[in-house]
């Protein structure tokens, strides 16, 4: 590995800067699709607060049906509609497209979830004391669910990581580009290990973090 340090370093953490601004921009975009998407499952379900099935039932079957597509399919199903936001099919503005598109499902299942935890005493409660739908939305199921919400985040940010690697095999840039580009097709081991340990290291790191807030905040409110 010495003799290609000189080409290697500067590539890497090329890569490094580009997996970054994509996993950044991508959890941005997701979340903004995310987020709304599983409050809207919530609040429509029938015997919620704004039951509405048709809506309900519209909304979970997209969202099942953009999850049981794998990543690496929907990015090559969705090159024509990459192009039409971008303007080309490679590099990083064009892997935030899919990678958000996979990522607001994703999320919108996992906020779902977490939501689902409050109590129904809780919004029996707010309608006691005079709260609108909006209020108990956004002043007591999303207060009350906070540190599940962080984990939610957590696990989807992880999920987009690993997706990221899978995006950057075809063309998108960063770590995952590196691994096959100067990995695999030069037969340079030493350079997927690299990136895999970078990989491992940065997913604990986050996990590891989501984890740590999620319990300081259920302390405080313990």
């Amino acid at each position: 590995m010495s003799s290609n340090l000189d080409y290697f370093w500067p590539q890497f953490w090329q890569a490094c800067m580009e997996t970054f601004w994509t996993v950044c921009g991508s959890l941005v975009f997701g979340t903004l699709i995310g987020l709304p998407l599983g409050i809207i499952l919530v609040v429509t379900r029938p015997g919620h607060i704004k039951e509405n099935k048709t809506v309900f039932y519209a909304l979970n079957t997209i969202v099942n049906i953009l999850r049981s597509v794998p990543f690496i399919i929907l990015l090559v199903a969705i090159i024509p509609f990459t192009r039409f936001i971008t303007g080309t099919s490679i590099g990083v503005a064009a892997a935030i497209v899919p990678l958000s598109i996979f990522l607001g499902p994703y999320l919108a299942r996992l906020i779902e979830n977490s939501l689902l935890e409050v109590d129904h005493g809780v919004l029996e409660a707010a309608y006691a004391m005079g709260a609108t739908k909006y209020q108990i939305i956004t002043k007591f199921i999303i207060p009350e669910v906070i540190p599940s919400l962080i984990l939610s985040f957590t696990t989807g940010t992880i999920s987009l990581i690993g997706s990221t690697a899978a995006a950057g095999a075809v063309g998108a840039g960063g770590l995952g580009d590196l691994a096959i580009t100067y990995g695999y097709q030069r037969f340079e081991t030493e350079v997927i290990v690299i990136t895999v340990v970078l990989l491992v290291a940065t997913v604990q790191l986050i996990q590891s973090t989501g984890n740590s807030l999620s319990r300081s905040i259920r302390r405080k409110r313990g």
